[in-house]
């Protein structure tokens, strides 16, 4: 059952860091609509929709769709994965999948889970 939680968290938390980079890029985008600009987009609410959410990131993302992020796609699509490229490419290939970057989120929120509560995790 933990193991299903920290998935579901794991990718909740991996949404939630792309979608910040996101909403400033509609907010740059909105600059001229005035105070629509400052929402938010709101944030998934089950594991699907955050899969989801990532997929279309990564797809987006990925411009020669050959299923890898290059450090420079990264830096232009996905700049938190931009931000932790070299931790998340660890055999050191210059590129990184959407599988990587789901298991290197999955071990920072489980690594923050046991951080903030040590008994239970």
């Amino acid at each position: 059952m933990t193991a299903r939680k920290l998935s579901a968290v794991g990718l909740v938390a991996m949404a939630l860091a792309f979608t910040g980079a996101s909403a400033q890029q509609m907010q740059e985008s909105k600059g001229q609509q005035g105070a629509e600009s400052t929402q938010v987009p709101k944030a998934p609410s089950t594991v699907a929709e955050a899969k989801a959410m990532i997929a279309e990131r990564f797809k987006a993302a990925d411009v020669d769709h050959d299923g890898k992020l290059t450090r420079e796609e990264a830096k232009a699509g996905m700049p938190e994965v931009y931000k932790h490229f070299d931790k998340i490419d660890a055999r050191k290939r210059g590129y990184v999948t959407e599988r990587q970057i789901g298991a290197y989120w999955q071990a920072k929120t489980k690594e923050q889970m046991q951080k903030e509560n040590p008994i239970w995790n």
